[in-house]
């Protein structure tokens, strides 16, 4: 594990950084510590017994100070305690990371996926790591419509899945004909619809191209 995607972030094991939409994070070495032990482990949950050993052998610490560092590790994530999509607590437990992450290629970008969106005739191969959706002309899946935010959703590939979510757009986003309002794991012929687009997501596995067409 050198470099991971997961996110708007890059967990760089080598460089001990975290990059979050390119911008390097302040992490203390012990919340680094805490961050790299959970990605090595996930999506396993890992205990509080296990993470102290790791963090603080044969010392004393307060019981307030994991609480802290896991706080400190979703501030500079982007992550909401209250409605993980990364770092989730464990009550009574200990703490797991959860959200899909993609290792880089060695020459520095996300490596293709078995996954793909269909929109009419064309084909959409999903990096790893996140794929923005929306009518900037920066998104890896443009959208340019009206009723499509410049940011609308995310895909974000890793781990031999897909999860998507929407992000704060004006009109949502919506799986299988519901408005979803938190991280949506795709499975394979699963319609997205975004504005008046119904997009298809697919799998390597699939057996045939299907096509759509326009929501009404």
């Amino acid at each position: 594990m050198v470099r991971l995607h997961f996110g708007a972030c890059v967990f760089d094991a080598k460089s001990r950084e975290l990059l979050r939409d390119g911008a390097r994070q302040d992490l203390s070495p012990k919340a680094f510590q805490l961050l790299e032990l959970l990605l090595k482990a996930r999506p396993r949950a890992v205990t509080k017994h296990e993470i102290h050993e790791q963090l603080w052998p044969d010392a004393f610490v307060s019981d307030s100070s994991l609480p802290r560092l896991a706080a400190e590790v979703r501030a500079a994530m982007g992550d909401d305690a209250k409605k993980p999509r990364l770092l989730r607590t464990v009550h009574r437990f200990g703490y797991a990371f959860f959200g899909a992450a993609a290792a880089e290629t060695p020459e520095g970008t996300p490596p293709p996926t078995p996954f793909r969106l269909v929109w009419g005739e064309r084909q959409i191969p999903l990096l790893s790591g996140e794929n923005v959706l929306g009518r900037s002309a920066e998104a890896r899946v443009p959208l340019d419509l009206k009723r499509v935010s410049r940011h609308h959703a995310r895909i974000v590939v890793g781990d031999g899945r897909a999860v998507l979510e929407d992000l704060g757009s004006k009109n949502g986003t919506f799986v299988r004909g519901r408005l979803i309002r938190g991280p949506a794991e795709l499975a394979d012929g699963d319609e997205i619809c975004i504005g008046p687009l119904v997009l298809v997501f697919l799998s390597s596995s699939s057996a045939s191209t299907t096509e759509t067409g326009t929501a009404t």
